[in-house]
């Protein structure tokens, strides 16, 4: 019985607010809020409303750790996933940066709690005005969190709706970012770490399984972060990555390279994203990936 009560006790709770926004919280405590209605920040242009993204995102100690219409980048929204090269019928979007094409919700396919984890589904589209180019379907699974660490997995499935869609990273510059984007708060005293140890300078299209924000977030002195893992049945796996000392981690798919998406042929892409207390080697970082990489489905 009291092993019962404690896993009542320690449940999620999904709760909708207002303004299209779903929240989840463990133990009563903030864990991250999904934004499935179109938001925008008031003196920012149209251009930017936008939906389909995870923030805010809180660390251990409920302090946030993503940002949402940062001034140097308005189109940067937390936890999303976009592209900025998406050509269809010969014509070129850039939902990446809220331009020609946008990402709307359609519709919830699960959204449940249960004793170790919460779990979100959910389609939405692409949509060039009223028509969808793209179907999007996101499942977010976030485990129990300990004392060190938070788990989340996410899965985005694309796949074109009637006709194939082209796309493609950022070719301009030889970038190559686009996909998978984590961008966080303002911070002090940030570290990007891969599996070679910390790097002084901003990483683009360096390939690695992994790669780790930390900082320390918000008022206080202590310091927390987050990892991305590549999961190895992602196409380019281990996957290069873009990182920015400002705040992204973005491990880049298809890069410089260009990826066709078909109808009846759906393409997966799965990500851990791991949020700790302390850095990168204070939360075993590479211990912890190269345990999941072991483990993983192939």
């Amino acid at each position: 019985m009291n092993m019962i009560l404690a896993l009542v006790l320690a449940a999620f709770h999904w709760t909708e607010q207002p303004g299209g926004k779903l929240e989840l919280t463990e133990n009563g405590k903030p864990v991250l809020v999904f934004n499935h209605g179109l938001q925008l920040k008031e003196g920012v242009k149209e251009q930017y409303r936008r939906a389909d993204y995870f923030h805010p995102i809180y660390d251990l100690d409920g302090v946030v750790i993503t940002d949402d219409f940062p001034k140097d980048h308005y189109h940067h929204r937390g936890l999303f996933w976009g592209w900025p090269e998406v050509i269809v019928d010969g014509q070129k979007y850039d939902p990446w940066s809220c331009v020609g094409m946008q990402q709307r919700f359609k519709r919830w396919i699960a959204r449940e709690t249960k004793p170790d984890c919460a779990v979100l589904e959910v389609e939405n589209g692409w949509f060039i005005g009223d028509r969808s180019a793209v179907r999007e379907t996101v499942r977010a699974t976030i485990f129990r969190s300990d004392k060190q660490k938070r788990v989340m997995d996410v899965a985005v499935t694309l796949e074109a709706e009637t006709e194939p869609v082209t796309l493609r990273g950022r070719s301009t510059g030889n970038k190559g970012y686009g996909g998978f984007t984590l961008r966080f708060a303002p911070r002090r005293d940030a570290s990007i770490t891969l599996p070679t140890g910390r790097i002084a300078e901003d990483a683009v299209q360096v390939s690695a399984p992994w790669a780790d924000y930390s900082a320390k977030f918000g008022a206080g002195e202590a310091v927390s972060g987050a990892a991305i893992f590549d999961h190895p049945n992602n196409p380019s796996h281990p996957t290069t990555w873009l990182t920015r000392y400002y705040g992204v981690l973005n491990p880049t798919w298809p890069a410089l390279e260009t990826a066709v998406l078909e109808p009846g042929k759906p393409v997966t892409l799965r990500y851990r994203l791991l949020i700790h207390r302390g850095d990168a080697t204070a939360a075993k970082v590479a211990e912890t990936c190269a345990a999941w990489l072991k483990s993983a489905t192939r």
